[in-house]
């Protein structure tokens, strides 16, 4: 009995004993798996020791150009951080109240893991990468942050979202649209030179004047002008009567010069004689008649030879070329004997003369009578006058209405519809501007200053390709274009090109193009050169300028001053990225807080 007792006890602790040591098999089995496991799974650590992994953003705070925000991000990773087999994902994050934004994502990977991406290796790397977004209303309080998920074999980790920057610049968005339209010039002349031009003849070696030419048509045209100028009253002027009289190159020439002379005094004294029956007070005035006997007439001899189709005319013209002397030219000539009886007839005469030319000017309306009629009958006034109405109010609406009577009555006229147009721009009335502007591009095709006029118009709109295009068509029309192009330079980023498209301009547009252009100095001498001097838009700009020169003085002198001036700068500065740098600071807090 004894024996089977114990029997069966030892039986009973050989299989105690066999049962621990599978317990403690099957312990460090599981020991042995877990150890395994979290070999086997690196991201743990690698989310663990995130904050070890540094980046940079550039710039920070973000900045606007054109139409978008872009971004420059290189990240350095630390010694044994990086798993051979493990890749990371790492995507750029805007996020603004509202509103959310990716940027395009890179990859890392180990130097040991399959795919591409940049190689990471044990000993540590670095990476970067350059992205651009469009901008979105809300961006210039932004947080930059980044994502970044671990992959290894099948699993994903993230492996933490970390801010990296904040603030988006947009003082692009300052632009102001103060484009210049171009007015065309209306060609109005108060004062209008008129004449009235005769010949006299005379007889062979004479110098009365003969009955018949004062029945030719040209000295009746004389009588008639001068009764045409005499019915206008005050508004028609004689000014003086010029009298050049010559002598045919056929006599001795000491005699041709005194009948010249004499000639003229002639045809004077008989005008002079008229004018008084006519009643031209003028006429008796000192001065008024300007007489001078011009001798022999040989260039008016050799146009009249030149003008024949004479089978000798080369020959004459050969004389009259190689043959100075007067006297040796004259008796050379006279030796063709046929060909002299041909000029003795038909051309020696026109030469015995005196042309006269009465001068004269046409007072047109005074200021006061312009405008009167051009309220009262505006198709009364030739276009000219019409256009002239318009410069002479200050009224805008009264313009319009000037220049839309010049549409009506005289619709050939480009200019009407393009200074239509041009009132309706500066009222801001942009469907009927570009009514009246492309009435004057159908009157005027392709006019450079109507070009202009119609890019601001797309701009206005938002096409500024189109813009673009019409500007680059109106090259030529003035400096307008070129402030015009400025803005949408600065809209597109292009600030150098800005800067040379304002030139010496002292506006608010042009003090921006120069700030954003790395010029703040320049931009305040322009402020405080311009009209915007004592703005709220302009104080507020040279605050930006205080700022990014980090002069804290200034930024909080024209910052007051800009919400002084306007209220809603105290709540704009609050979240300008401008001042991202004093934000802490207790002077710029009180301000904007």
């Amino acid at each position: 009995m004894f024996n089977i007792a114990h029997n069966y006890i030892k039986a009973l602790v050989h299989r105690v004993n066999i049962m621990k040591k599978r317990n403690l098999q099957v312990g460090a089995f599981i020991a042995i798996a877990t150890i395994g496991l979290i070999a086997c799974n690196p991201l743990k650590k690698m989310a663990k020791n995130a904050e070890t992994v540094t980046y940079d953003v550039t710039p920070n705070p973000l900045e606007m150009h054109g139409d978008s925000v872009s971004i420059a991000i290189s990240g350095k990773y630390p010694e044994k951080y990086f798993h051979k087999k493990a890749m990371v994902t790492i995507t750029p994050t805007m996020v603004w109240e509202g509103g959310e934004k990716e940027f395009k994502s890179i990859v890392c990977i180990g130097e040991a893991a399959e795919g591409e991406g940049t190689k990471i290796a044990a000993a540590g790397g670095s990476f970067s990468f350059n992205d651009k977004i469009p901008y979105q209303p809300g961006m210039e309080t932004c947080d930059i942050k980044i994502k970044a998920v671990g992959g290894f074999k099948a699993k994903t980790a993230e492996l933490g979202d970390l801010k990296i920057g904040d603030g988006t610049v947009v003082t692009p968005l300052l632009v102001q649209s103060d484009e210049r339209p171009i007015m065309a010039v209306d060609k109005f002349v108060r004062i209008t030179p008129e004449s009235y031009d005769m010949d006299i003849h005379f007889a062979l070696q004479q110098s009365s004047v003969r009955s018949a030419e004062l029945k030719q048509d040209d000295y009746k045209g004389m009588l008639t002008f001068i009764e045409t100028g005499l019915a206008l009253e005050d508004r028609y002027a004689f000014k003086g009567i010029t009298i050049s009289a010559y002598a045919s190159p056929d006599g001795e020439l000491t005699k041709n010069e005194d009948l010249a002379n004499q000639r003229a005094e002639s045809a004077a004294k008989k005008i002079a004689k008229d004018l008084k029956k006519m009643k031209v007070e003028a006429a008796e005035a000192e001065g008024f008649f300007s007489k001078a006997g011009k001798g022999e007439d040989w260039d008016g001899f050799k146009a009249a030879v030149q003008a024949t189709t004479h089978p000798d005319k080369d020959l004459i013209l050969r004389v009259l070329q190689m043959t100075s002397d007067l006297e040796a030219r004259e008796q050379e000539i006279k030796n063709m004997s046929a060909t002299y009886d041909f000029l003795r007839k038909d051309v020696l005469p026109q030469q015995r003369r005196a042309m006269i030319t009465i001068n004269a000017e046409k007072v047109g309306y005074s200021d006061q009578e312009i405008t009167a009629i051009a309220k009262a009958t505006p198709d009364s006034l030739n276009v000219e006058e019409l256009l002239y109405a318009a410069t002479l109010t200050k009224d805008m609406n009264e313009k319009l209405s000037i220049y839309q009577n010049v549409q009506k009555i005289y619709a050939a006229d480009w200019r009407g519809h393009n200074n239509a147009g041009y009132i309706l721009l500066l009222q801001n009335k942009v469907d009927g501007a570009k009514a009246a502007l492309d009435q004057a591009a159908k009157a005027s095709a392709n006019n450079p200053i109507v070009n202009n006029n119609l890019g601001i118009w797309s701009r206005w709109i938002g096409d500024r390709d189109g813009a673009k295009e019409l500007y680059n068509a109106a090259t030529g029309a003035g400096a307008e274009v070129s402030y015009n192009m400025a803005i949408i330079n600065i809209m597109e980023g292009d600030y150098a090109g800005a800067t040379g498209n304002v030139g010496s301009e002292k506006t608010f547009n042009a003090a921006l193009a120069h700030l954003l252009n790395a010029n703040p100095d320049g931009a305040v001498q322009i402020i405080d050169a311009s009209e915007a001097k004592e703005s709220g838009d302009g104080y507020y700009l040279k605050a930006i300028a205080a700022a990014r020169s980090k002069n804290k003085e200034n930024l909080i002198s024209n910052l007051k001053s800009a919400i002084e001036a306007d209220g809603s700068f105290k709540t704009k500065a609050a979240g300008d990225a401008e001042f991202m740098e004093f934000r802490e600071d207790t002077d710029f807090t009180g301000l904007v807080n």
